[in-house]
């Protein structure tokens, strides 16, 4: 039932209560106030809806509220271990640089002192050369050259310098020779020294013991070896000798002169270069 009746009634009920009867005065004024009661009760019962609307309006936003929040921090979860994860590669990142700069700074300090060897050596290189030039110059048109090549100096004499035809046994002049180098080399005792036998492309005949040019590289480069070390008294332990045979020719022509200059033994010189060897193992 509604309000306005239930009002209605209970006016009713209060008239005959009084057990008077009233005016039309009263009764009209009576019949007033119960309009205006049932008028603000329908202003109260749409107050009342519009703000169950606006409560339930407001419960839907509220729960949109809520996901969005419950979304945005689920997004920042998300991104905050984003974060955490980049900032530790940052970090390992920046560790590795810093490592990575320092191995740097190393290497090129070694470089520079590995640069600074290699000139040193270069330098004593040139200065070897120019020395022997000097010494040598005497044998110059006997076929004697001096030159550098990779870093060493190599003195090449002809074999008509040293040895007569076909033999290994080293003539005077070829003594001479080899004197003069050994004075050079007896002052630069930081000089590793390698005998090497060069013969030409001919094939050997009727030498006895000496069965093919290998036999006879060998045995001259030897035989300038025992010279040296034994006669001139340069230490053996400086020394090597081997024989090329006729595998590495300086004139690759078959004619009489390629095969003279390829008849040579080569004294390839070249620094000690402990200190080089030591840094690059480090």
């Amino acid at each position: 039932m509604k309000l306005k009746h239930i009002l209605g009634l209970l006016a009713i009920c209060v008239a005959m209560h009084s057990c008077q009867v009233m005016s039309t005065k009263k009764y009209k004024a009576l019949l007033a106030t119960q309009d205006s009661l049932s008028t603000r009760t329908v202003t109260l019962e749409g107050i009342v809806s519009a703000l169950k609307a606006d409560t339930a309006r407001l419960h839907r936003q509220i729960a949109e509220l809520q996901s969005s929040q419950s979304n945005l921090n689920d997004r920042y979860n998300t991104l905050n271990d984003k974060y955490n994860a980049l900032n530790s590669n940052y970090s390992a990142t920046t560790s590795k640089v810093s490592q990575l700069s320092t191995d740097l700074q190393k290497r090129e300090a070694r470089l520079k002192e590995v640069e600074g060897i290699l000139r040193k050596r270069d330098e004593a290189t040139n200065a070897l050369k120019e020395k022997l030039q000097k010494a040598l110059l005497g044998f110059k048109e006997s076929g004697l050259t001096v030159d550098i090549r990779n870093g060493k100096v190599y003195v090449s004499l002809t074999d008509k310098l040293l040895f007569p035809s076909g033999s290994i046994i080293i003539d005077e002049k070829g003594k001479a020779a080899l004197k003069q180098l050994a004075a050079v080399l007896n002052k630069e005792a930081d000089i590793n020294v390698a005998v090497e036998g060069h013969t030409d492309d001919k094939k050997i005949i009727n030498l006895g013991q000496i069965k093919d040019n290998w036999d006879l590289s060998v045995l001259r480069a030897t035989s300038v070896t025992r010279y040296l070390t034994e006669v001139e008294k340069i230490d053996p332990v400086r020394l090597t000798a081997t024989g090329k045979g006729q595998f590495q020719p300086i004139d690759a022509a078959a004619t009489t002169e390629a095969r003279a200059r390829n008849r040579r033994i080569e004294i390839v010189l070249s620094p000690k270069l402990d200190e080089l060897y030591n840094l690059i193992t480090k």
